[in-house]
């Protein structure tokens, strides 16, 4: 899992991954303080995560094991959208 800012939306025309619907977002891979990596991934999005939200990101085989997105080639899917992280008793973030 990935540690991510929402950083903006990709619109595709025309795509392979037959997800109807599908909602693809720029996300920045960062810490969980949300200092960036100046590391970019594109993420299929089955949350409703939006512009500057901490979010995790499932790569590889892991972004297939959803029902959405099952058998279908996505490398990357925004997962979950992050509300609070506890680092060793201190909290570095709140939504």
């Amino acid at each position: 899992m990935i540690f991510a800012r929402v950083v903006g939306t990709v619109v595709l025309t025309q795509r392979a991954d037959a997800v109807p619907g599908a909602r693809f977002l720029l996300a920045e891979a960062c810490t969980p303080r949300l200092e960036g990596r100046k590391d970019y991934l594109v993420a299929l999005d089955v949350v409703g995560a939006g512009e500057g939200e901490l979010v995790m990101i499932a790569q590889g085989p892991s972004a297939r094991n959803t029902a959405l997105t099952d058998r279908r080639s996505i490398d990357a899917v925004i997962c979950g959208i992050v509300d609070l992280v506890d680092e060793g008793g201190e909290v570095v973030f709140r939504k």
